[in-house]
């Protein structure tokens, strides 16, 4: 069975991700156990435990020819025990002996009589230091037990014969604890077929004689065979099991005794061969059939959960007493019309989870005219109830059921399941009320965020009614609660009990437990109830006396009086039950775990752990080298309630329910640190799989049993531990389930254990791991792990890691696989420098390439470090409207949709879909950060609660004319169009309409919280841009008059505005006590001023002119006029004025000491003090439109920007001096790509104006080269040696269109042809001639010139060609063929020409079957004398010479691979299909690659690679690019591109991809196929390279800076140069400015 056990294990982890735990009731019990009589008892509680944890299987019996063991009764009922003494009357000494030993227990109502412990006679009984006082001792106790068997039973049968006892209750006095444990497994219990195996073993011809051997497989009396037992036995065996078990569950075997020892591993292999292998298939059986029935039966599952927490309910309300004010508080809120969920708060122990039971149970009894729905949970107490996900699930199917909605409407995604939770409270009627109680809050698990509530409705549909129950304090749950409820009315504090209250609660309790305690012992209750009564308190004193017996000794009798003294208590009485070793390392382990452990895990740990088996095994050696299970759960049983059982990672562990204990326990045990740096490492070590999957750990004896059991010094022992991988796969290599329990501890150990190189190596660099946790979980469960390491060791590689994985987090929270690529394409320029980054880089490379196999060949993405923080997506359109909670934690964003940010993570913290046609134009948040309010293009307002999610929508807010925006206070907001403003309450509800004074047109409107609102109204005239200014309230209605631009301070006091009197310049006004304007001073300004801008202090002024801005100190002491830093915007680019706003787009950082701007796509930053150009950051690809700072005075200084290009960007403007790692990319978006086919590192990209040639060996751009910076590029190749590039220019209205020839290598045109229009270029007779074909009107012309001198070689007109359909040249390059028409207009027709002379051959009439009006021709790369003809249905390959059609092919699309064997089939629809373009009897002729699904239609883009190889598509809509095998059609990667991707083209050799994007980057990809892993070298390439500096480290070639924009400046050495200009004196200025001058020029 050793070698069974394991292989069960490891396949029910494997294949259902459960824990097969083996509790054999025979092994570990010691003489310390047998001592108190409580082992039979024991055993039978870990019966029923497994009966109600197990799944399947959960009771075996192993049935042989021996009765067993028959002890005598540990309590015996008084009044039989007084008949039992009459029947012993006749036999004094008998009558004394029985006297003896049991002993009178009144504390038990009716009295019982109890056995004494051996030890209290015996004294040397467990004596193990003295063996012979020992075995004496022992000896008599036997002795003296079968004596007091034989009279227990003379009188029994005396009994029997006057009908004074029954059957069953004079059985009880012959039982066999086998028969016993039977009775409890078999005989008593429910669905045996499902859960109970038998297996009966027969042995032939036993030699009685040989009583050593015999009386281990028979029952001996004397030197005889025990009749007796044998009948019980039979009774038992052949009757009893038989009549509850079904006979499939009984195995029985028959073998012959052999030899002295009767049975023999040799002689009987087959027949333990047999045996083991039946038992392993059944058990399998069991647990496969359980887990299937548990799969159909789901409903089932919450029906149990439920009934556990109504029982739960039942329970408890048994046990409450008083609280009569309470309660009553809580009946009238359940009678009363209050809206809004009951709070009960208290600290841990006051009786809160009593209260909220006993209120649950009064619900019947409040809605007596009505039938109420009660729905109650106590959550942490099981698995259904710790995480938010299945608590949720949980209720809405009991609210489904009980109110008749479809169960199957319920969703599994947790966003929706939260809308969907709140949706079903309205179904609550008055005839059917619902009450839903949820008991401790901070005892659910904070994953998915379940802490920040929510999912918490605050307001409640009628006739619904929600009570909680929160600790203070933990977790900061109860003040998230007071945060979503402020209203005080719904707040119960829970107190002490008081000492007549707990005195009585007690009294009760015991009555109820049919105990009692005497007179003397009451007094030390009640002495001790004075001093504490709290509810746990009094708990554990209840639990503590009903121990006491009546006959207790005085020492035995005393009660601490406080909680935690109370819990050391009872722990040290446990300690000295069971041993110190045993129960701090058990208790230690709990404790220390991060969400607790499993038994399995438990029982695991402790047989891993050396110094606990020395001390259980300090007198015997055990067959094998684990803990006995018996031994925890005799602790358990003396811990009861303390623990729960709740479920952690997919498993049910157990950990403490009072925090109180985890306390005691951390001060108890963990005050030696090397003993808690000892617990963490074992349970590293363990979850490491260090001595897993039968690897043998070393151990040494103990000095002690090395004396006594003459035992070797060291060992060498399996301990039948479980690998930990960090995945389990099936044997088709599927993911069955990630092993969430190694992901979430072991990082919290090795970091508690001080053990960092095996943190790095094992977790936070390790890509299965992380890959692994990534998928799993929660992105920032896997953050937090680096956010501990930070907290207590400062590790540079760490920091970049963890902020790689976050400017990642909008990929990999829903692309896992895709950490390889991200990693890789972020970090290689840290190759070199960095070993923990490289070796990370290097797992990449070959373990990331099995999950995904496109690797970025070069640096692609940001690299960490530099100021951007976070990266954030999610919005299909521009999110115009963006802002921050006041304290800095939420950013709400909104488009289409509202999306809010946690700025502390980056991660999505709530998405919410409103369901609006328009796109959220301005957007407001509530001061009190409780709501946020949006406008939207098609006039609506959307009304959300951000705390909740809830929202609502009012069509058509304002009258007339579209409305331009909103703002709002804390309980109303104002929206507005020109003509009016409109008051509505927070609930939607419209209160005041007022129109615009004097008709004129408003502007904007800021509500204030002092009242003192501020209006901007617009001039009549569009042509004018004259603007008024007004502050309304009470006393003040004064207009101010200005043009252009505006500044107010917050408390709308001061005015900074170009006014008509003084045109430009600043003028400064305040409001006077008199409640008018005055003048106060003047900035000198000669520009028109676009927008002012006010610091957050309001110490400096920024005014944006056309070619950058300009600050003042507000400060300063100056002149009148003041004194203005200029900061000036690079060469060829300018602000633009927005007519009709007055919003800015710069801001100032923190502390101002830089001033930030959004212009176009970038962000630049200066200087403040000195106007010096600091950074230019290259954002976004699409247009800022809007920026906002978060500074804090916690060092908080952030930029947060938005763009056309539906992303928003975090930037920590703390960092803004640190190395940033250019990426190379062109100015507007990449159109095409096109490769030089002989010259494999040469490469062109073609945007709207410009050319980009690109160096594919390290990925850099080469140069940019373009005629002008107007003109338009339609097309362009590059000669297969990458010496030449062809462009064709469109026309212009200030040009025409030309044809260029390039030098590449000099980006010099080398020749200009004069062609209008040109749409295609064709390359041919070895890429030296270039076929150019234009058009213009209804005239096609073909020109072919030489390349590179341009000379024409032939030209030609042809007409009727359509624009859109391209000519092909046919493989061989001799024939050019053009779609065209007939004079009749017949589209049908193709011209064919020759390729090199231009000679008109004839002309093809297409009339194959089904022609269609076709879309594109292509070229077949098998046969020169075939095109493909694609139409909308089919493609056909037609031969030009034979004028025939050659095959047609059902949904082709005309992408075909070299040998013209296959094409693809990939609709905008969805969907990807491998056709076979040839027969081929071994493959289908139609291979699916991606089923369809019906998600729209997208633009999608399909090619096989040149080897022909893979396949790989491209989907725009999902933004992804999937790459499959074609040997055997297996997706190799799922591709999340950073942007969209406009063009897609393969490497000469087929074992890359290049990609051109939208945002103008050019990406270099390499397939790395693990098949064919030999043929791609990631390690030999160019940028996994280590290259030595001349000071001898290790450096890789990446340089600092751009080489796009001179306006980019180097950081760290402008760092260096800006710290010397600020710490030098005057003096010094000019020799600085040189050095930056002269730095400059080299760069």
């Amino acid at each position: 069975m050793a070698d069974v056990y394991p292989k069960i294990k490891e396949y029910c982890r494997e294949n259902h991700g459960l824990e097969f735990q083996v509790v054999d009731m025979r092994w570990g019990v010691r003489d310390e156990a047998t001592d108190d009589h409580m082992t039979t008892e024991l055993c039978m509680n870990e019966i029923r435990n497994c009966q109600r944890l197990s799944t399947g299987p959960n009771f075996v019996v192993f049935l042989g020819q021996k009765y067993g063991y028959r002890p005598i009764p540990t309590i015996i009922d008084g009044a039989e025990f007084k008949k039992l003494e009459e029947c012993t009357q006749q036999f004094p000494e008998d009558l004394a002996l029985l006297q003896k030993w049991y002993q009178v227990d009144t504390n038990t109502v009716p009295p019982v009589y109890i056995l004494r412990p051996i030890s209290t006679v015996y004294y040397n009984f467990n004596n193990k230091r003295n063996a012979k006082l020992q075995e004496a001792d022992s000896n008599a106790w036997w002795d003296t037990m079968c004596d007091l068997q034989k009279i227990l039973r003379r009188a029994v049968e005396v009994l029997l014969e006057k009908k004074m006892i029954d059957e069953e209750g004079a059985h009880n006095y012959y039982m066999s604890v086998t028969e016993r444990e039977i009775q409890n497994g078999i005989l008593r219990a429910k669905d045996t077929g499902d859960h109970a195996l038998a297996y009966i073993r027969s042995i032939e011809d036993i030699n009685i004689s040989v009583l050593r051997i015999s009386k281990l497989f028979v029952d001996i009396a004397g030197r005889s065979l025990d009749t007796e037992a044998q009948d019980l036995l039979d009774n038992l065996r052949d009757r009893k099991i038989p009549a509850a078990l079904a006979e499939e569950n009984i195995a029985r075997f028959s073998v012959t005794w052999t030899g002295k020892e009767g049975l023999d591993n040799d002689t009987h292999k087959e027949y333990i061969e047999e045996f083991c292998n039946h038992f392993y298939h059944s058990i399998l059986k069991l647990v496969d059939d359980a887990v299937k029935k548990n799969d159909e039966l789901m409903h089932d599952r919450i029906y149990a959960d439920i009934l556990q927490h109504l029982h739960m309910c039942l329970n408890l309300v048994k046990l409450f007493k008083g609280r009569e004010e309470i309660i009553h508080r809580v009946t009238e809120y359940l009678k009363g019309s209050n809206n809004i969920p009951l709070i009960m708060y208290g600290e841990s122990g006051c009786g809160k989870t009593s209260l909220l039971a006993k209120s649950a149970s009064l619900v019947r009894e409040v809605y007596n005219d009505a039938t109420p729905v009660l729905l109650i949970r106590f959550l942490g107490t099981s698995p259904d109830s710790s995480t938010i996900q299945p608590l949720l699930h949980s209720l809405c199917v009991q609210i489904s059921y009980l109110y008749d909605q479809p169960i199957e409407d319920i969703p599994s995604d947790l966003v929706l399941l939260q809308g969907y939770f709140k949706k079903l409270l309205s179904c609550a009627t008055k005839e059917s009320p619902m009450v839903i109680f949820l008991d401790s809050l901070d005892q659910i698990s904070p994953t998915d965020g379940a802490h920040s509530l929510m999912w918490l409705p605050t307001r409640l549909p009628p006739n619904v009614k929600f009570v909680v129950s929160s600790l203070p304090k933990l977790y900061g749950v109860l003040d998230t609660l007071f945060k979503l409820i402020s209203n005080k009315g719904n707040r119960i504090e829970i107190t002490p009990l008081g000492a007549d209250l707990g005195g009585n609660i007690i009294k009760t309790w015991l009555e109820r437990k049919q105990r009692d305690v005497s007179s003397s012992q009451w007094e030390i209750v009640n002495a001790a109830i004075s001093k504490c009564n709290l509810p746990l308190y009094v708990k554990l004193v209840f639990d503590e006396i009903c121990r006491w017996r009546s006959f207790s000794k005085p020492q035995d009798t005393v009660l601490s009086h406080s909680i935690h003294e109370i819990i050391n208590k009872l722990f040290e009485r446990i300690e000295n039950s069971h041993g110190k070793t045993l129960v701090s390392r058990a208790l230690g382990y709990i404790t220390a775990s991060k969400s607790g452990l499993s038994e399995a895990e438990l029982e695991d740990l402790l047989s891993l752990d050396e110094k606990v088996l020395n001390d259980v095994f300090q007198y015997h050696i055990p067959p094998v080298r684990r803990i006995p299970p018996l031994l925890w759960t005799r602790i358990r049983n003396d811990l009861p309630g303390y623990l729960t059982e709740r479920e952690a990672d997919g498993v049910n562990v157990i950990n403490w329910y009072h925090r109180q204990f985890i306390d005691v326990c951390k001060e108890r045990y963990f005050r030696n640190l090397n003993f808690l740096n000892e617990i963490h490492s074992n349970i590293s070590d363990y979850f490491c799989g260090t001595w897993g999957g039968g690897r043998e750990k070393p151990f040494e004896y103990s000095e002690l049993q090395r004396s006594r059991l003459g035992s070797e010094k060291t060992g060498l022992s399996d301990r039948k531990v479980p690998l930990q991988p960090n995945v389990h796969y099936d044997s088709d290599g599927n993911v069955c389930r990630y092993n969430l329990r190694k992901l979430s501890e072991l990082p919290h150990h090795l970091l508690r254990s001080n053990r960092y190189d095996d943190l790095y190596n094992e977790c936070l660099f390790n890509y299965g791991f992380l890959r692994a946790k990534i998928a799993s979980m929660p992105l920032q469960m896997t953050l937090a792990d680096f956010e501990e390491l930070q907290e207590k060791v400062f590790d540079k590689d760490t920091k970049i890691l963890a902020d790689t994985i976050r400017l990642s987090a909008s990929i990999l929270t829903h692309y896992s696989d895709m950490l390889g690529p991200q990693i890789v394409g972020r970090l290689l320029p840290l190759y070199s420098t960095h070993p923990k980054i490289r070796n990370l880089i290097q797992q990449c490379d070959t373990d990331g390439i099995n999950f995904c196999s496109l690797v970025p060949t070069h640096h692609c993405y940001h690299t960490p470090g530099g100021p951007l923080q976070y990266s954030l997506e999610g919005h299909l359109f521009a999110p115009y409207g963006i802002s921050i909670t006041s304290d800095t934690r939420y950013l709400i964003s909104a488009s289409n949709r509202i999306i809010i940010f946690d700025l502390s993570t980056g991660e999505v913290f709530r998405t919410i879909f409103p369901g609006v046609e328009g796109i959220v134009s301005t957007l407001s948040i509530s001061p009190n950060d409780k709501y946020c309010v949006c406008s939207t293009t098609i006039n609506q307002v959307i009304i959300c609660n951000i705390q909740t999610g809830d929202f609502q929508i009012i069509e058509k807010p304002v009258e007339e004319t579209s409305l331009l925006g909103v703002s709002s206070l804390s309980s109303e907001f104002v929206v507005y169009n020109s003509r009016a403003w409109y008051v509505y309450s927070i609930d939607g509800t419209l209160k005041q309409r007022t129109p615009v004074y004097q008709a004129t047109p408003l502007m904007e409107i800021r509500l204030k919280q002092n009242k003192e609102h501020v209006f901007i109204l617009e001039s009549v005239d569009e042509n004018d841009r004259d603007r008024t200014f007004v502050v309304l309230n009470a006393n003040i209605d004064d207009h101010f008059q200005f043009h252009t631009a505006l500044a107010v301070t917050k408390d709308s006091k001061t005015v900074y505005s170009c006014i008509e009197l003084s045109d430009f310049d600043i003028a400064v006004y305040t409001r006077s006590p008199r409640f008018c304007w005055e003048y106060q001073r003047s900035f000198n300004n000669t520009e028109e001023v676009y927008s002012l801008c006010l610091s957050d202090d309001e110490t400096h002024l920024a005014a944006t002119v056309a070619p950058g801005f300009k600050v003042w100190d507000l400060l300063a002491k100056l002149s009148k006029e003041g004194k203005e830093v200029v900061m000036s915007l690079p060469h060829g680019i300018r602000n633009i004025p927005n007519k009709h706003s007055l919003a800015s787009l710069c801001l100032f950082s923190r502390r101002n000491e830089f001033l930030c701007a959004g212009v176009r796509k970038y962000i630049f930053v200066w200087d403040v003090k000195n106007g010096t150009l600091v950074k230019t950051l290259d954002a976004h690809f699409g247009r800022i439109c809007r920026l906002m700072s978060v500074t804090g005075p916690d060092r908080t200084n952030k930029l947060i920007s938005s763009s056309l290009d539906k992303t928003i960007k975090v930037w920590n403007i703390e960092n803004i001096y640190e190395d940033v790692y250019s990426i190379d990319r062109m100015e507007k978006p990449v159109d095409d790509i096109c490769m030089a086919a002989d010259h494999i590192s040469r490469a062109i990209t073609i945007t709207r104006n410009c050319l980009g040639l690109w160096n594919l060996s390290d990925g850099r751009l080469l140069k940019t080269l373009s005629s002008s910076g107007s003109s338009i590029i339609s097309q362009a190749k590059i000669t297969s040696n990458g010496l030449y590039i062809v462009s064709a220019e469109l026309d212009r209205p200030e040009a025409r269109g030309n044809v260029l020839i390039w030098n590449a290598e000099e980006g010099k045109t080398l020749q200009t042809v004069p062609l209008r229009n040109v749409h295609q270029l064709i390359l041919n007779e070895n890429d030296t001639r270039c076929i150019a074909i234009s058009s213009s009107l209804n005239r096609v012309k073909c020109t072919c010139i030489e390349v590179p001198r341009a000379k024409e070689v032939y030209t030609f007109e042809l007409e009727g060609q359509k624009r859109n359909k391209n000519a092909v040249l046919t493989c061989d390059g001799l024939s050019l063929v053009f779609p065209t028409t007939n004079k009749a207009g017949e589209t049908n027709i193709l011209s064919v020409y020759h390729a090199k002379t231009g000679a008109h051959q004839f002309k093809v009439t297409l009339k194959y079957s089904n022609y269609q009006e076709f879309h594109t021709l292509l070229p077949m790369p098998n046969d020169p004398s075939q095109i493909a003809i694609i139409d909308n249905n089919k493609g056909v390959i037609f031969d030009i010479k034979k004028k025939s059609a050659v095959k047609s092919i059902n949904k082709w699309n005309g992408v075909v691979n070299s040998t013209g064997k296959y094409g693809l089939y990939a609709p905008t629809r969805g969907g990807l299909e491998l056709l076979a373009l040839t027969k081929n009897p071994d493959k289908p002729q139609t291979q699916t690659l991606i089923p369809r699904v019906a998600e729209g239609v997208f633009y999608v883009k399909c090619l096989f690679t040149k080897n022909d190889k893979h396949v790989v598509y491209y989907h725009r809509g999902h933004r992804t690019i999937r790459v499959f095998r074609i040997s055997d059609c297996k997706q190799l990667a799922h591709y999340k591109c950073h942007a969209q991707v406009n063009a897609m083209e393969g490497t000469a050799d087929g074992t890359g991809l290049l990609l051109g994007a939208e945002d103008g980057s050019f990406v270099i990809l390499t397939i790395a196929d693990p098949q064919n892993a030999n043929n791609i070298k990631i390690e030999e390439l160019p940028s996994r390279q280590l290259i030595q500096d001349p000071n001898g480290s290790a450096q890789n070639g990446f340089t600092i800076g751009s080489h796009m924009m001179a306006a980019k400046v180097v950081s760290k050495p402008l760092s260096k140069v800006r710290q010397h200009l600020q710490s030098k004196r005057q003096a010094k200025e000019d020799k600085m400015n040189s050095i930056l001058k002269d730095y400059t020029s080299k760069v």
